[in-house]
């Protein structure tokens, strides 16, 4: 099944399919948001399908603003969350193949208003101590008028995080830590969650390259199986209010910070999911003072 991705030009909503190339002209058609949520809901899935008997667009690459895949035009009525310690590199042993499942931690990032696209800063406290990118799964979800979830598929995100603050209390503070803008492509992948994803971080400081690193963050580097994580998280009723969309982030491995390195104001930041073709490189801008 194809890529799809969203945009806006000149004012209006419109989708392509596929990855396009760097700089070409897009082809695009004009499928509302509403047709996109409906045809997930119903089961019809976001496949070309969808393009038959819309009418097409072609836009230069620089008139289009990417935008996060299915965000609601009303931004309450989607909300991010994500998983911590779901690797395996953060276990001392390597899970049962029939071990009982025992939920991860997880918490609340934010509304969908907080997602940003590549080349969106990411707007960071001005309290923050020690900033950690994060390379994760994002799994996007859509609920029916009667609240049941529906998969959309997955894209890739950046959980951009205080470390440092959720180092000094664990327990009381990470969700503080986590009061920062998130990253994710636009490139929605109406598949299940890869069981192999794998690229590379890249810290720019200056116009110079600070730190780079490998990461991998598919379904063979968790210790929790994606099925059980989602299906207990979306039993909750919580989550389960009619039409609101959920962007769930699946946890990362270990990162710059565990090597010695840290993340200052202005660096920007690129993840690049190779085995995917997906790349977010983001500036890091820290908030004034209030």
């Amino acid at each position: 099944m194809s890529v799809l991705f969203e945009v806006e030009h000149r004012g209006e909503h419109l989708v392509g399919f596929g990855l396009p190339a760097e700089g070409e002209p897009l082809r695009l058609r004009r499928i509302g948001l509403a047709e996109l949520h409906d045809a997930v809901t119903s089961g019809r899935g976001l496949g070309e399908h969808l393009a038959e008997g819309a009418e097409e667009v072609v836009a230069p690459a620089n008139e289009v603003r990417f935008l996060p895949p299915l965000l609601p035009s009303h931004t309450g009525n989607s909300l991010i969350s994500g998983f911590m310690s779901t690797h395996r590199s953060k276990y001392d042993r390597a899970p049962e193949p029939d071990e009982p499942f025992s939920a991860p931690r997880w918490l609340i990032k934010g509304m969908g208003s907080w997602l940003r696209v590549s080349g969106d800063p990411l707007v960071v406290p001005a309290s923050t101590t020690t900033l950690l990118e994060e390379p994760e799964i994002a799994v996007v979800f859509v609920n029916d008028e009667h609240g049941v979830p529906h998969y959309a598929g997955h894209s890739f995100g950046n959980d951009l995080n205080d470390i440092g603050l959720h180092l000094r209390n664990p327990w009381g503070w990470t969700p503080y830590s986590k009061l920062c803008d998130t990253s994710i492509s636009p490139f929605l992948f109406p598949t299940d969650p890869p069981e192999t994803a794998t690229g590379t971080t890249t810290i720019t400081r200056d116009g110079e390259v600070f730190w780079r690193g490998p990461f991998s963050c598919g379904g063979d580097s968790l210790f929790q199986r994606i099925p059980d994580m989602l299906d207990n998280l979306l039993s909750y009723p919580a989550l389960r209010r009619p039409h609101l969309v959920n962007y769930v982030l699946l946890g990362a491995d270990k990162a710059s910070f565990h090597e010695g390195s840290f993340i200052a104001d202005g660096d920007t930041l690129t993840l690049d999911f190779t085995s995917h073709g997906v790349t977010l490189s983001n500036p890091v801008r820290y908030a004034e003072k209030v």
